[in-house]
């Protein structure tokens, strides 16, 4: 009966790549049988699986996202709150030399003043935006269909999260992985031009010049 419900409810595939919680499975289905699922998981392993389990617990299925086209990045840097201060006009007159500026300035511009007088620029504001243009930008990352977001969460003591929500343009893994991480490196380098730095915990780093953080540009 388990079986019926699998195959007739389409609820998973040969091929398809399945996550079970509750046990061990977390690959490509590679056989369907009358009373057990074969998975065989990243390391090369096979889990076996009854049938009804796939009917009695919830499981995630990414054939979705295969088919889509998109692959989803949702990860955070870690910004140390103590660096984040208002940009004078020579700080902005520094920064002006980046690649994509003029863009995050266009971005930084169009959004809404939460006071009377209009907000004063920030650090912190100006590099969100410029990693909004750098994302726009950026050939490998969905421009339409697809969410994108640069956005702050809830402060913690490890710092104010900077998110990242896009999706790339390949769901294979490795190239996914290559450009999520080129993405986190350009974005990392960048973030002293901004006079910003990464949280870290202080039994880890002394931070001896704030300057230090300045590059020329």
């Amino acid at each position: 009966f388990a079986n019926i419900i699998v195959t007739t409810g389409d609820l998973v595939r040969v091929g398809d790549w399945i996550h079970v919680p509750s046990s061990s499975a977390d690959g490509y289905v590679i056989d369907i049988a009358l009373n057990v699922v074969k998975v065989q998981n990243f390391d090369k392993t096979i889990t076996v699986l009854p049938t009804y389990l796939l009917v009695q617990e919830a499981f995630l299925n990414y054939r979705g996202m295969y088919q889509s086209g998109g692959r989803r990045i949702k990860r955070s840097i870690m910004l140390d709150q103590r660096t984040i201060r208002p940009l004078g006009s020579a700080d902005l007159d520094r920064l002006a030399g980046i690649p994509l500026m003029s863009r995050a300035m266009e971005l930084q511009r169009a959004a809404p003043a939460s006071e009377p007088g209009g907000d004063r620029t920030t650090n912190s504001g100006l590099y969100r935006h410029y990693v909004l243009a750098y994302l726009q930008a950026h050939p490998k990352i969905h421009q339409k269909d697809f969410t994108m977001l640069v956005r702050q969460l809830q402060p913690t003591a490890e710092g104010l999260p900077l998110e990242l929500y896009c999706f790339v343009n390949d769901t294979a893994w490795a190239p996914f992985e290559e450009v999520q991480s080129t993405i986190f490196d350009q974005l990392l380098a960048t973030l002293p031009a901004f006079g910003l730095r990464v949280y870290q915990g202080e039994s880890d780093f002394q931070e001896p010049n704030p300057e230090t953080r300045r590059l020329e540009v």
